[in-house]
């Protein structure tokens, strides 16, 4: 529902199914030659232990009726179906995919963001004031709040929630483990673009904000509405190509020796 509601938010998980399934058709050479699939039953006790799970989230005590809660239920339920009809010799391969699509493809509550948020509001307002006031801009910052000054007229600037760029760090969390999965084999390269995701995220989002104390002393409508909304997607771009070369310096220049390599 959040993902049709709010596309600029959880657009991105409308994406997630389609990037598992790309991640399975990647094994297709591994799961073919374990065809036809062998059933594990021992995937029907995961199915029954998830379904137990819903219903307790659902009807049980209030606390738990939460939908990142209720979606372990759901996870359990799939991970259970999959290890069932096709076994636990393709589960080596289906794993990973499932799991991307249980954590990814789902929005996180605004109790679990709002823990995270407060503290990347204030990184995003020191990154904006830094960056305005080194390219020469009049701006002063108060909490979350930047002034710009034109022309001497005051342009307030404020970092609500919405701009904290939460929301960013979870789609670059989601396309760093893409990137890692199809593009890197060593499990520290693969961990280290994904950890790349999160400075990435943010100093593009510190950008972002002071693009618009710029544009807010041309119109302050600039800070408002769609185009608001614009502005964020514009700067996705040169964030994507920003990960795409993180992406290139650590598969071309940190390579791992092999053991041929050593001896030499």
């Amino acid at each position: 529902m959040f993902a049709w509601t709010q596309p600029s938010d959880w657009g991105h998980t409308l994406l997630i199914p389609g990037v598992s399934a790309y991640f399975i058709w990647m094994r297709r050479a591994e799961l073919a030659p374990l065809q036809p699939f062998k059933q594990c039953w021992w995937g029907l006790l995961l199915i029954v232990f998830g379904v137990c799970w819903y219903m307790v989230c659902v009807f049980g005590p209030k606390p738990l009726y939460h939908h990142n809660i209720i979606a372990v239920g759901l996870a359990l339920v799939l991970f259970g179906n999959v290890w069932l009809l096709f076994g636990t010799a393709a589960m080596r391969w289906l794993w990973f995919p499932i799991a991307f699509t249980c954590v990814f493809s789902q929005t996180l509550s605004e109790v679990l963001l709002n823990k995270v948020t407060f503290q990347m509001q204030d990184i995003a307002a020191y990154g904006a004031h830094f960056i305005l006031t080194v390219i020469g801009t009049e701006v002063e910052r108060n909490g979350n709040t930047l002034t710009v000054w034109g022309d001497g007229v005051a342009y307030p600037l404020n970092i609500a929630e919405a701009c904290s760029g939460m929301r960013m760090l979870v789609a670059f969390l989601a396309l760093g483990v893409f990137l890692a999965y199809t593009n890197l084999n060593n499990w520290w390269q693969r961990s280290l673009l994904v950890f790349c995701g999160v400075p990435i995220a943010i100093l593009v989002n510190m950008i972002r904000i002071a693009s618009m104390g710029i544009l807010t002393q041309f119109d302050q409508n600039f800070t408002d509405g769609e185009f608001h909304e614009l502005v964020g997607v514009v700067w996705m771009l040169p964030a994507l190509f920003l990960y795409l070369g993180t992406l290139w310096v650590i598969r071309n220049l940190m390579v791992e020796e092999t053991g041929a390599q050593r001896a030499v």
